[in-house]
């Protein structure tokens, strides 16, 4: 990390866990705590936000609505979303909003500081034309993706959808969230296409011998399991 430090906005009215996350975050990050979520959405939209961290459940607020509004107006400061609801429906209405993640409470504070940092390096590579995720290494220009160094021959469509995935790290993703906004789908499907491509696309991903990297949660969806 720089010696200047990223600013984190933590929209949290928990007094207690306000207050312990900013004592996790306050030797790496500027720290500011907002209870309603309206500071925060001023500071972002002034630009002095880069991780904004926000809460579901505010006092007079609902964080999806803060986050939506907040994307409507074209901001794009990265969004960890925390709440105490963490059914599959609960996450994926989080992430539609504009999340870029989604932390369940409670939580162990080791994490919720990886997923900050992870957040808070994506600020050096919004620009970036090469994705890194594990062993992966994805060059957008020359459309062309390696593992540990060796080449993997992709269709348009696994290229795009190993794109998604590498965007998200240890995430989980639904087939709904991938017909969407792999396939542009926007209405309700019997196809089995996701998983028809995902099955080629393990094929060419994980050589004998080597480690899956896409993992298959049961009954929820799908992860690429590799650092954040």
């Amino acid at each position: 990390m720089s010696d200047v430090k990223h600013s984190v906005y933590v929209c949290e009215d928990e007094r207690e866990l306000a207050e312990a996350i900013t004592r996790e975050l306050r030797d790496r990050y500027e720290v500011f705590v907002s209870e309603t979520g309206r500071e925060a959405m001023e500071a972002a939209r002034a630009g002095r936000v880069d991780v904004l961290v926000m809460d579901r459940k505010l006092k007079g607020a609902d964080g999806l609505a803060l986050i939506a509004e907040l994307r409507a107006g074209g901001d794009r400061t990265p969004v960890l979303m925390m709440s105490a609801m963490g059914a599959v429906d609960d996450r994926v209405a989080g992430l539609r909003a504009g999340g870029d993640d989604y932390l369940v409470k409670p939580f162990a504070m080791s994490e919720f500081s990886a997923r900050v940092d992870a957040l808070a390096r994506r600020l050096a590579g919004v620009a970036a034309t090469v994705l890194r995720a594990g062993p992966l290494e994805m060059d957008l220009i020359a459309r062309c993706a390696r593992r540990d160094g060796r080449a993997i021959e992709l269709l348009p469509r696994e290229f795009k959808l190993l794109e998604y995935f590498m965007r998200r790290p240890g995430l989980l993703v639904t087939r709904k969230m991938l017909l969407e906004e792999v396939w542009n789908y926007r209405f309700e499907t019997q196809t089995n296409v996701v998983d028809v491509h995902l099955r080629n696309l393990r094929v060419k991903l994980d050589a004998p011998g080597e480690r899956k990297l896409i993992v298959n949660q049961r009954g929820e969806g799908f992860f690429l399991d590799v650092p954040a």
